[in-house]
């Protein structure tokens, strides 16, 4: 999701190799890194695929678009252990293949986690007129409708209360 989101309203917020190793780092990315300009497009060319399953509007194309997402990663399994998580646990790739692969079959494996829990409708676009952000509604009573990147629920609310004092 936050990959998805580095690329929203029009505007890049992933535009150089340093931006790439801050988003690597905040999400605590492990592996292999290039450093490279090639590295960076790989990863911005994964964004459109991961968007393609958000707005997917049922399961079939949602299932054909995540398989097509597995497809392109290259992916082979790798059981290890690490310090960011110290117990046995499995990857979809090595950790020397390109940061790209890693990202598409890491997020294909949760989307297919999403599927088999039946959870998709989790899946949505901010409902803020002016935002093309994702989120997922972590909510128990899926209640969210808006994302967290620009305090859209909150400029919607102020902006619907403006709209109720006018009337």
């Amino acid at each position: 999701m936050a990959l998805i989101n580095t690329h929203r309203d029009g505007e890049e917020y992933l535009t150089t190799t340093a931006d790439l190793t801050d988003y690597l780092d905040e999400w605590k990315t492990t592996g292999r890194r290039d450093g490279t300009g090639a590295e960076l497009a790989a990863v911005r060319a994964v964004r459109p695929l991961l968007r393609a399953v958000w707005e997917a509007d049922d399961g079939s194309p949602r299932a054909a678009r995540i398989n097509a997402l597995l497809d392109g990663a290259a992916w082979r399994p790798y059981l290890t252990s690490h310090a960011e998580m110290a117990e046995w646990h499995l990857h979809p790739n090595s950790p020397e293949a390109p940061v790209a692969d890693r990202l598409m079959a890491e997020c294909g494996l949760a989307f297919v986690d999403v599927m088999r829990m039946d959870e998709e409708q989790r899946l949505r676009i901010c409902a803020a007129q002016d935002c093309t952000a994702v989120l997922v509604d972590f909510s128990r009573n899926r209640s969210k409708r808006f994302c967290d990147t620009g305090n859209c629920g909150n400029r919607e609310h102020v902006a619907a209360y403006r709209a109720r004092k006018r009337a």
